[in-house]
């Protein structure tokens, strides 16, 4: 009875040695655990920080780099400068301008050299009325139809020759200035002649001719285009002008 108390005595005070040495072990275990997740976390959050500043770091250069090319780009272009193409094609003013001046030339040249055969043949002009303030023989015959002793028939006949070489758009696409101020110098020098002779036949001569009057109106509108053109188109007319990149240095 008394040997088997003492067994079991013993048994229950190394059954309890035995827990305590589990719960020991893993009181251990659970305390490394939670120390080594701890640590874990604690060298986790350095390494997640130098990945960030490596990114920065790359994202830096990479931004870098695409600015410096875009400088040696820009660069390579270069600036860009004023360039006037010499394509004759497009040189002059307008085409409409061109040929309405050259037509209008070849017009006032055509009803001046008709005057002037009528002058020299001392014939009637067709269709020109004889009598009242339209009075064409009156005002061909009358002494205010020379100047300088020179017939007005023939200077008019001078002037369109002129003109129609002038106004021709071979001329109005011609790059000398020269050529350009010729024509308004001319123009000018013919419409203070149209307003000499308007004054004439209707102050002194006291009537007018037809023939004479188309010839002025010819010459008054190649006056008011020429005038347009110079305005529009300088006195110098010429391609549009462009920008275009400039030449580097070799």
């Amino acid at each position: 009875m008394t040997a088997s108390k003492s067994s079991r005595a013993r048994n229950a005070r190394t059954g309890a040695q035995a827990g305590a040495a589990r719960g020991g072990t893993a009181v251990k275990n659970g305390n490394a655990a939670r120390g080594g997740t701890a640590k874990s976390a604690g060298t986790a959050k350095p390494a997640d920080i130098a990945a960030r500043d490596r990114n920065a770091r790359d994202q830096a250069r990479n931004g870098a780099a695409r600015s410096g090319a875009a400088r040696r780009g820009a660069a390579a272009r270069g600036p860009r400068t004023i360039e006037v193409s010499d394509a004759p094609a497009e040189r002059g003013p307008a085409p409409w301008l061109q040929i309405t001046t050259f037509v209008l030339a070849l017009a006032g040249l055509g009803v001046s050299i008709y005057l002037t055969i009528a002058h020299f043949t001392e014939s009637a002009l067709a269709g020109c009325s004889e009598s009242g303030l339209v009075n064409c023989t009156k005002v061909t015959t009358s002494a205010e139809s020379y100047v300088f002793g020179i017939p007005v028939a023939v200077l008019g006949l001078a002037f369109f020759v002129f003109a129609a070489v002038i106004m021709s758009p071979w001329a109005w696409r011609d790059s000398r200035r020269e050529i350009h101020l010729a024509r308004i110098a001319s123009l000018v020098v013919g419409i203070g002649f149209v307003l000499y002779l308007l004054y004439a036949e209707l102050f002194t001569i006291g009537s007018i001719c037809l023939y004479c009057t188309s010839v002025h109106v010819i010459t008054f509108v190649l006056f008011v285009l020429t005038a347009f053109a110079a305005a529009a188109w300088g006195l110098k007319p010429g391609a549009p002008w462009k920008l275009v990149p400039e030449r580097q240095p070799e």
